[in-house]
C-alpha cells in the first residue's frame, strides 16, 4: 500500500543507488525522507523480481560488478597517492 505514493522512477533510482554506488539504507532513508521499512520492501521486491526476471538479474549483477569496480578503483587511487607522498618523502630525505 505505501508503495503507491512513491513514483516507481524514484524507488528506481535509489535501488541503483544503493546497488550501484553502495549507498546505505540509512543514507538513503535520510536523503530521501524514507522509512527504513519502506525501502527495505523495496530491496526485498526487488531481489524476488530478479529471480524470475533474467533481464533483471542481469542488470542487477551489472551494477553490483560496477559497484566492486569502483570500490577497487577507490582503492588504487588511494594506494597510489600513498606512494606519491612516500616517494616524495623519502626523495627528500636523501638529499
Amino acid at each position: 500500500m505505501a508503495n503507491n505514493k512513491y513514483d516507481p522512477n524514484l524507488q528506481k533510482k535509489i535501488i541503483r543507488l544503493h546497488l550501484e554506488e553502495g549507498r546505505s539504507v540509512k543514507s538513503l532513508t535520510d536523503e530521501y525522507n524514507l522509512g527504513s521499512r519502506t525501502l527495505r520492501y523495496w530491496l526485498d521486491k526487488h531481489r524476488e523480481e530478479c529471480k524470475i526476471n533474467p533481464e533483471l538479474k542481469n542488470e542487477s549483477d551489472i551494477l553490483l560488478v560496477n559497484q566492486k569496480l569502483r570500490k577497487e578503483l577507490a582503492e588504487a587511487k588511494n594506494e597510489n597517492d600513498f606512494l606519491k607522498k612516500a616517494s616524495a618523502f623519502f626523495a627528500k630525505e636523501i638529499d
